[in-house]
């Protein structure tokens, strides 16, 4: 084991620019991959955040007061659609879940009623902006997932035209097909191993830096405030620990894989 290992760093060591190419690539594809994973996350949050909260508010006239909000209360709870409603004055919010195209129109034909703010379109822009970016993100990840398997392919294939007569010998002299695969697929998932881990590394450092900026445009979401208020908090090393153990797996098969699919082409037994 130790013997393939060091044959594994040596030959990294003497091809460095295949090397740094196959671990670029790597690099590449789980920085793109991680930031859209991150930024489709952060977009579910804030949409199911504005899903769960009031999404009509109800401004009436100066000369209306308590009593026709309160005919107003009774008409919306009649409509079955309401979860609750409060009264608190001119400058809060009328609390209105659900059914908000339904309970507009019942809304502005109430008497004394000024103004509906109706904040559906918000929630319709939230929804369409999730919905691209996971198209264009997966889209872009998956291109890039194939570019790298291709360099893997590559470097890898190259290793095996350089070690050609070791690999005759060893199946000379009746060496398993596994132990002479097996550095192969390793060396491929090192390189998606250390891609992966600079990937997160970056991200990880981007959010620390800019962790600020962010509360305060995206403090009010319960899990990005939980998540981004202490660095040093289980809540976030667990979820950075977790995120780089996702990506280091993911790393480590996409490199293994397309070291097999060079190794099944060039080294038949």
């Amino acid at each position: 084991m130790k013997k393939n290992t060091n044959s594994i760093w040596t030959h990294m060591r003497r091809s460095p620019y295949q090397t740094l190419a196959a671990i670029l690539t790597m690099f590449l594809t789980f920085l793109l991959g991680g930031v859209f994973a991150l930024t489709t996350g952060m977009s579910l949050s804030i949409l199911r955040y504005f899903e769960g909260k009031p999404q009509l508010t109800v401004f009436f006239m100066e000369k209306a007061g308590k009593p026709e909000a309160d005919v107003l209360k009774i008409t919306l709870e009649g409509t079955g659609k309401v979860a609750s409603t409060k009264f608190v004055s001119k400058d809060d919010a009328l609390a209105i879940p659900r059914f908000l195209s339904e309970l507009e129109p019942v809304i502005k034909e109430a008497d004394g009623v000024e103004e509906v703010i109706f904040q559906k379109d918000v929630v319709d822009a939230l929804l369409s902006w999730t919905n691209a970016i996971r198209i264009i993100g997966g889209t872009l990840a998956g291109l890039l997932a194939i570019d790298s398997l291709l360099i893997i392919m590559t470097v890898i294939g190259l290793k095996i035209a350089m070690k050609k007569e070791e690999i005759e010998i060893l199946k000379l002299i009746g060496a398993t097909q596994w132990y002479i695969r097996k550095p192969f697929v390793i060396e491929g998932g090192i390189y998606g191993i250390v891609g992966a881990f600079f990937a997160w590394l970056i991200m990880t450092i981007l959010l620390l830096v800019f962790r600020s900026s962010l509360l305060s445009f995206l403090g009010a979401i319960p899990v990005i405030h939980t998540l981004l208020i202490n660095p040093l908090s289980s809540v976030f090393l667990i979820s950075a620990g977790a995120f780089l153990g996702v990506l280091g797996i993911t790393g480590f098969l996409l490199g293994a894989i397309g070291s097999l699919i060079t190794l099944n082409r060039y080294i038949k037994f």
